[in-house]
């Protein structure tokens, strides 16, 4: 049986995809290890295949592009209960093979290799960006440690070993670079047994190409998928950030305060009650988005949606919606009553906008959580049908 599979992504890599099928199996052959090198190529039209069946890989072609689509068709066509990944440029020395299989026998899912200096790795002078090595990578790599809770220090490294069970159980999806980042998160939020192998990165062997890497392009694609995967930081922290700043706002402008020499006035409350409304939207967005991904498996269940929804039954939503609404409309009666008072002539503003900005604000937020409350429904009966069937 064979125990492990090296899989390379391959693109035009005719100057280095041998000698990495070659130092791969020399790695295994000295170790005796029962594996096979596979390279997943990418459309190459510079002779790579050849060149890779040559040194002794089984060559897969994969029609659609994307370093995430390579590495996927190769890891489908992988026979082994391991996998161990790395790119076919020379910037990764394949003689580490044995290191990540012996962490993977012991019981680790995931073993990521760590170029930088913080995990222990090292990068061989030129052998990557400056952008790349003290702000992208180490940036990236804190937000998967605070965010996913992933014990990692190098979140982009394309050596890393898994098995084949938790590549299944993952059901990853992204195409493009963000493949490394998805496994990490995903692996992460599934509590799998991760581990960390410092390694050296290389300078890249191709002298004839440049590298694959956009960094710009792929940073926001990276980015992207980070706050997707994450509803706390793209909706409920920011949400919470507006709501706060829209009750400090309601606090200093209802009484008209005066500090420092400057008045707050119905212009402050204005901007509180916009801050306020964006908040408590994104909040809501933050509880239905967290929801819709648990229901489609992009998130693992959380006890705490499930505590969250039995509050806020649709019922319950409804009766506060509409409590809160209907506070809203009293305040707007009563600036209406002032209006008529004066014979709906001229009014004051400053007085009547203190009645009218309220309203309008618990108006909308009423709207807003009977409508949340109705989404939510349609999402939990839509789980409760995933479940049964």
């Amino acid at each position: 049986m064979i125990e492990v599979s090296v899989v390379m992504p391959c693109l035009n890599e005719a100057e280095t995809v041998g000698q990495c099928v070659a130092k791969a199996r020399a790695a295994l052959s000295s170790h005796g290890v029962e594996g096979e090198v596979i390279v997943a190529d990418n459309g190459s039209t510079d002779g790579s295949q050849a060149i890779a069946t040559a040194a002794g890989a089984r060559v897969v072609p994969v029609t659609e592009r994307g370093y995430g689509n390579a590495l996927m068709g190769g890891i489908a066509a992988a026979q082994g209960t391991y996998v161990v990944m790395g790119d076919a440029d020379m910037s990764y020395d394949f003689d580490e093979v044995p290191r990540f299989l012996d962490r993977l026998r012991a019981g680790d899912e995931l073993v990521q290799g760590c170029r930088l200096p913080s995990g222990g790795g090292t990068v061989v002078p030129g052998a990557m960006p400056p952008l790349h090595k003290w702000w992208g990578n180490p940036m990236f790599s804190w937000m998967a440690r605070v965010w996913f809770r992933a014990p990692i220090h190098d979140v982009h490294c394309g050596l890393r070993g898994f098995t084949a069970d938790l590549y299944r159980r993952l059901d990853l999806t992204c195409t493009g670079m963000e493949f490394a980042s998805e496994m990490v998160i995903k692996a992460s939020l599934a509590r799998a047994r991760i581990s960390e192998v410092p390694i050296t990165l290389h300078p890249d062997g191709r002298l004839g190409r440049k590298p694959h890497l956009r960094t710009f392009r792929d940073g926001w694609r990276h980015l992207s998928f980070y706050l997707i995967y994450s509803p706390r930081w793209l909706f409920l922290a920011p949400g919470l950030a507006l709501v706060l700043f829209g009750i400090l706002g309601y606090a200093i402008a209802m009484p008209g305060l005066r500090i420092n020499g400057v008045t707050f006035d119905v212009s402050t409350l204005l901007f509180a009650s916009l801050g306020f409304i964006a908040g408590y939207q994104s909040i809501v967005f933050a509880v239905l988005t967290k929801v819709f991904a648990i229901v489609e498996g992009l998130l693992p269940p959380d006890p705490r949606v499930d505590r969250l929804a039995r509050i806020f039954e649709l019922e319950r939503g409804l009766v506060i919606g509409a409590l809160v609404g209907a506070a809203g409309v009293v305040l707007l009666l009563i600036a209406i009553l002032q209006w008529r008072a004066k014979g709906f002539g001229p009014l004051d503003y400053e007085v009547t906008l203190r009645w009218v900005i309220p309203g309008v604000t618990l108006a909308v937020v009423g709207l807003q959580t009977i409508l949340g409350s109705f989404y939510l429904r349609i999402l939990q009966l839509a789980r409760r049908h995933q479940t049964r069937y």
